[in-house]
């Protein structure tokens, strides 16, 4: 199924956009879906080379169940370029204070009473940051998140390729000096950490690494889905099950053969895992859409 229209939202200095699926005459819920970290694309794409398009697919999969969705670009990039003036200058709260823009203007457009709010990765320590400020929402999916604070799930990355013993100890650093809440000057970041650590993210870094996921979803109450899969070499197992442990009532889903994008990878070979980051034709994971729509589904108390 196509995308049915567009669907602006205000932001701080211009509009929010965003695209609609689904079909026209549905009356049920509706999905808002929060990209995950950098600069990620509406489709879950990025010009640093993922091309995997997992929330386009998501959207058409939900649509062919009849759920309709919003899926949208983060503020001052892609279409809601104008948004803001630097899309760097940005902090955890400003997404989540954007997820809340969203909410109520899909309510308002779409006149639906339930948006459910789907984060992905980065996006769901938005989207758990958005519920404890009192986001009015009817549940969240919580998509490939991490349980631990970013700092830690930025040390076991590093760490997890070899490839980056040489800068290792060097990445450690910035990180303790980040998680303090002290800028680096570029002149200590080593040439290659510079697109993870540069000046200009690292507003946006203090602010991401001074929140625990699972401190978090302890707060909040209403449905809420934590969908992982066993494939994925950047959030792990362990981190759904420590989410899972501060919110024991929520539902919790692992998918085998499934990665951090949601395509099938049927081994442990890195390479192969990484190469589904560029197959934007490659379908989802097989469980990924049912699991999200039968969890919307039920029939909870109030929507």
């Amino acid at each position: 199924m196509r995308d049915s229209g567009s669907i602006e939202a205000p932001g701080p200095a211009g509009p929010l956009a965003g695209t609609v699926s689904g079909p026209a005459d549905a009356d049920g819920p509706v999905v808002l879906i929060v990209p995950g970290s950098g600069p990620t694309d509406r489709d879950g794409n990025n010009p640093l080379g993922i091309r995997a398009s997992p929330y386009r697919l998501i959207a058409e999969g939900l649509a062919a169940r009849g759920i309709r969705s919003v899926r949208v670009d983060k503020r001052g990039l892609f279409s809601s370029v104008r948004a803001v003036p630097d899309a760097n200058a940005v902090t955890v709260e400003d997404y989540a204070a954007d997820i809340r823009t969203w909410v109520a203007a899909i309510r308002e457009q779409m006149g639906t009473p339930c948006v459910w709010v789907l984060g992905h990765s980065e996006g769901a320590l938005a989207a758990l940051v958005a519920a404890r400020q009192g986001a009015d929402l009817c549940g969240l999916l919580l998509v490939s998140a991490t349980g631990r604070k970013l700092g830690d799930v930025l040390r076991a990355q590093i760490a997890g390729n070899p490839a980056n013993a040489p800068i290792r100890e060097r990445a450690e650093a910035v990180i303790a000096q980040l998680e303090v809440g002290q800028r680096v000057a570029s002149d200590d970041i080593d040439p290659a950490l510079q697109p993870l650590f540069r000046p200009e993210i690292q507003g946006f870094l203090i602010s991401a690494f001074a929140h625990d996921p699972a401190e978090l979803i302890a707060t909040t109450t209403g449905p809420t889905l934590i969908l992982q899969g066993l494939r994925d070499i950047q959030v792990g197992r362990a981190d759904a099950e420590r989410l899972h442990r501060a919110r024991p009532d929520a539902e919790l889903v692992l998918l085998p053969d499934t990665n951090h994008v949601l395509k099938r990878v049927a081994s442990d070979d890195r390479a192969a895992n990484v190469a589904t980051y560029g197959e934007p034709d490659k379908p989802l994971a097989a469980g990924v859409v049912d699991a999200l729509a039968a969890f919307m589904r039920r029939p909870w108390n109030g929507r």
